[in-house]
């Protein structure tokens, strides 16, 4: 068997006003970060044998991941979309919606349709991508939806749809 996995497909470039301040600030904190962790790894380097050195060893660790996740903002940031304009249609699901949905239960759950380099800011948060928002999106206040998860297939009904 090989070890080859096909590219996954790209992340759709929306993203709310916050969420980009979010992104912002973080690629702000991290060169900060950065300079620490590249003086730990002068001084660790400094020890000696670097082969059995723990903290050189977590340090050069630390520097590959900081430097993934700089390089990974300063690529993503520049070709998102921030999306702060309400729609003409409220009624309608659309990026930035906060839905309330109905399961077959009648317990109701609400979600917020965010970007993909966001949903990971609140539980309630989910990804435009995701199965569930792409089953949402452009649906009206009233509609029932079916959703296709590992177990099965779920049922929801709109029932509330607001834009912040």
């Amino acid at each position: 068997m090989s070890r080859y996995r096909p590219p996954s497909p790209p992340k759709s470039p929306y993203i709310t006003a916050a969420g980009m301040l979010m992104l912002q600030q973080e690629e702000k904190a991290l060169w900060p970060r950065r300079r620490e962790v590249v003086a730990a790894l002068s001084a660790a380097a400094a020890e000696g044998d670097r082969s059995e050195n723990a903290e050189y060893i977590y340090r050069k660790k630390e520097l590959r991941e900081l430097d993934r996740r700089i390089r990974y903002l300063q690529i993503r940031l520049p070709e998102l979309k921030v999306v702060n304009s309400i729609p003409s249609n409220t009624q309608q699901v659309f990026f930035g919606a906060t839905v309330h949905l109905q399961d077959t239960q009648s317990e109701i759950r609400v979600y917020r349709i965010v970007g993909p380099d966001e949903f990971d800011q609140q539980p309630h948060y989910i990804s435009m991508d995701s199965p569930l928002a792409r089953a949402l999106l452009k649906r009206e206040l009233g509609e029932e939806i079916m959703v296709q998860v590992p177990g099965g297939e779920q049922h929801y009904l709109i029932v509330e749809i607001e834009y912040r």
